[in-house]
């Protein structure tokens, strides 16, 4: 196993369980690739969304990677008037990590985290763990014990 990723040292320093999963990847690769590569159905392997509001607040969203985030849900979600991505550019500075290796778990700051509303009928959800060619596999209730994670309808 390579070195831990600051995700799995705040999971290992709160004695949380993980279980870490490698594939092949010398750039990000999309989520549907990470999860076949991985053996994984889709609705399991979520991917990382950064985004900011209207109000400049910004946002987390976690929704599985075969699907959209609709904007329109993330925005009532959240109670913002309208929700954009952030640019690309803007990803390391703000979150401390680089597209294609974002995970909801040791940005720099913390910010509201929704997942999608289908992770609550998964058993294990599979997600960034901060790091291209690295995931973390646990269940949503252990994510939220790190996060406070809060499921809602975003596809």
């Amino acid at each position: 196993m390579e070195a831990k990723t600051n995700a799995m040292r705040i999971l290992d320093g709160l004695k949380l369980p993980y279980q870490a999963h490698t594939y092949t990847a010398v750039e990000a690769l999309s989520g549907v690739e990470v999860a076949d590569q991985l053996g994984l159905a889709r609705g399991q392997v979520f991917k990382t969304l950064v985004t900011v509001g209207k109000s400049k607040k910004y946002y987390v969203f976690m929704i599985p990677v075969a699907l959209e985030l609709n904007l329109k849900k993330a925005a009532l979600a959240t109670g913002e008037k309208a929700i954009e991505m952030i640019k690309a550019k803007d990803l390391l500075p703000l979150t401390g990590y680089v597209h294609g290796g974002c995970s909801p778990i040791g940005m720099k700051k913390v910010f509201p985290t929704l997942i999608d509303q289908s992770a609550l009928a998964q058993g294990k959800i599979f997600f960034s763990a901060g790091k291209i060619g690295l995931q973390v596999e646990m269940p949503l209730s252990i994510l939220q014990k790190v996060l406070p994670v809060e499921p809602a309808d975003l596809t």
